[in-house]
Order: C-alpha cells, then sequence, then structure tokens
C-alpha cells in the first residue's frame, strides 16, 4: 500500500511542482499591480500626498496629539519665480477712500507742526520692531498699521490706526490688541481714529500734542548779538505771537 502511494506521488510530482510555480507567480503580477495601483493613487492625490509634515516643539512634546505648527515645504528663488511668472498681478490702491483722506488730512497737520516729521503708511510691525524673542516676533511680523509718524532721524514715534464701520469685525479686535502690546512695549504710542466720530478739529489737537515742535535754529539772544534792527523785528513778532495766543 505504500509502495502504491508512493507512485502515486510521484506521477503527481510534475503538477505539484507547476501549481507550486504558478502560485509563484501569480503572487508577483498581484504585488505588481498593486504597486502600479498605489502610484496611479499617488499620482492622482499628488497635492494631498505632499502636505508638509506635522510637527511639536519641545513645550508641547509632553502633550500627545498637540500640533502647534506646520513646516512648510521650502521653495526657493526658481520656485517663486517660477510661480509668479504663470500669475497675473494688478495695481491695488495702498489705502482705502477712508484712510486716504485721514492721510492727506494728518499730513498736513504734521507738516504744519513739524516739517521734519513724516506720516508713512501701511508699515510692516517687523519693519520697525525687533524682539530677541524669535516667536513673539514672528507674531508681529505680518501686522501692519494705517499710519505711522516718524521724527526727523526716522524713529517711530506714534501709530495712528483709522477704524472704519467694519472694523471690528472677526478676529480684528485680538489683532489689533496685539499690536498694542508690543507697540506699548516697545514705547510707541497708539492711537485711533474711528470714522464718524473723531471731528477735524479733534484730530488737529491730538496730532499737536503728539508732534513735537522743531527747534529753533537761532534765539532773539543770537539775534539781538548780531543785528539790533533784527531785535526789533523779533520783539515783535514774539509779542505778536504772545498776543495771537
Amino acid at each position: 500500500m505504500l509502495h502504491e502511494l508512493f507512485d502515486l506521488a510521484a506521477e503527481f510530482e510534475p503538477l505539484i511542482v507547476v501549481l507550486i510555480i504558478g502560485a509563484v507567480i501569480g503572487a508577483t503580477i498581484e504585488r505588481y499591480r498593486t504597486h502600479l495601483r498605489r502610484q496611479a493613487w499617488k499620482r492622482r492625490n499628488r497635492g494631498e500626498w505632499k502636505q508638509p509634515r506635522l510637527q511639536t516643539n519641545s513645550r508641547s512634546a509632553a502633550l500627545p496629539g498637540n500640533v502647534t505648527s506646520i513646516v512648510p515645504k521650502p521653495i526657493d528663488a526658481a520656485d517663486q519665480l517660477r510661480i509668479v511668472m504663470g500669475a497675473n498681478f494688478a495695481i491695488q490702491p495702498l489705502l482705502n477712500r477712508g484712510e486716504a483722506r485721514l492721510f492727506r488730512e494728518l499730513d498736513r497737520i504734521v507738516m504744519a507742526c513739524n516739517p521734519q516729521w513724516q506720516v508713512m503708511a501701511q508699515v510692516a510691525l517687523g519693519e520697525i520692531l525687533s524682539s530677541p524673542d524669535t516667536e513673539a516676533y514672528r507674531c508681529i511680523n505680518s501686522k501692519r498699521v494705517d499710519l505711522l509718524l516718524v521724527d526727523e532721524n526716522c524713529r517711530p514715534r506714534h501709530v495712528v490706526e483709522y477704524q472704519g464701520g467694519g472694523h471690528y469685525q472677526g478676529t480684528a479686535a485680538a489683532r489689533d490688541a496685539v499690536k498694542k502690546e508690543a507697540l506699548r512695549r516697545a514705547g510707541i504710542g497708539y492711537c485711533e481714529v474711528v470714522a464718524g466720530q473723531t471731528t477735524p478739529s479733534e484730530l488737529k489737537r491730538l496730532i499737536e500734542k503728539l508732534v513735537e515742535k522743531p527747534a529753533s535754529s537761532f534765539t532773539p539772544v543770537d539775534q539781538d548779538r548780531s543785528d539790533p534792527a533784527a531785535t526789533i523785528a523779533g520783539d515783535r513778532s514774539l509779542t505778536l505771537s504772545g498776543s495771537q495766543a
């Protein structure tokens, strides 16, 4: 009986070998087809496949699942040029109508108070503030102020924010709070002009308090020493100024 089984197995041995080879070939083909399907899926979802990885800093490493920042894929100058060359650009006004009216009026008042001071518009806080704290600097770097008063040495002195009708929408109040605190810590003044509430006379009085008067190049004493006639003229001007005051 055992001998007959061996004979039967010997007869079916080629068939068994063929079946094993067929199974190996089939598994290889199926693995290759799976690889092709995976590559096709990656090509269809390339934008999602290349999403940046999520990273956590050391402060939140102890808290599982606490995502703090997304590190984008770095784009070099060549990539930026390629992107810009494929896009369209158009001119956009620097200020809206309300801001433009305030800018002109503010510039006129500042020039009358001190011609050496200047008014600048839409200034990024990252250009006028610095901080050794990198994280804090990133919080204010791209934020802008509507109008900035700078002195004769181009040092920022005061910020004037224009609050239009729809200014306090969404997170605007929170953004303003961040700007106020950063400016306060840097020693830069902050004031607001509210549309429909601040009158021209109130604005004039406010700016006159903020802008320092220019230092005179010479005094009446110097005039007295240089030219007696000038002394008389100087006394008259002082008298007129006093009477007008």
